[in-house]
């Protein structure tokens, strides 16, 4: 039978293919940060509500997503921690293209092993570098496109 740990991690990824930003979220705890490695992406850290925005945004561009767990290892870090890392692969289509990255997730738990206390995330850096800017700009021109219609710039009704 699978480990706590193992089922957590196994119901994120499922939540991570639905597209289901409430849940992935709900497996964190309330200090749990997001870190996105390599260091020379320069990325900050993620608190949860930033995190949960990232993915919103994310989820408004992908049309399908599809993460595909290829390798997993479970064990105590050497902090003690009961420890998760998942290797995945990732597809998915958006307007600007089709996304495919890999990951490696290292999830560290709480003591019930039904919380993501911990979540560091290596990314592929070529992706990082070449799509991610496409995806940015098609998230800035959406965010720019419904705050002008929120203030009824568009010119409809006008």
């Amino acid at each position: 039978m699978p480990s706590t740990q193992r089922r957590t991690a196994d119901a994120i990824v499922a939540a991570v293919n639905a597209m289901d930003v409430d849940t992935i979220v709900s497996f964190r705890t309330p200090d749990c940060k997001s870190i996105i490695l390599p260091a020379s992406l320069n990325l900050p850290a993620q608190s949860n509500d930033a995190y949960h925005a990232q993915l919103s945004l994310m989820k408004s561009i992908f049309t399908s997503f599809q993460a595909t767990v290829t390798d997993v290892v479970e064990g105590t870090s050497s902090a003690g921690k009961e420890t998760i890392v998942l290797y995945i692969s990732a597809r998915g289509d958006t307007p600007v293209g089709e996304y495919k990255n890999e990951y490696v997730w290292k999830l560290g738990f709480d003591e019930g092993g039904e919380k993501v206390s911990e979540w560091v995330e290596f990314v592929d850096v070529g992706v990082s570098r070449d799509f991610y800017p496409l995806l940015k700009g098609e998230m800035m021109r959406r965010m720019a496109a419904a705050k002008e219609a929120a203030m009824g710039t568009d010119g409809a009704g006008q």
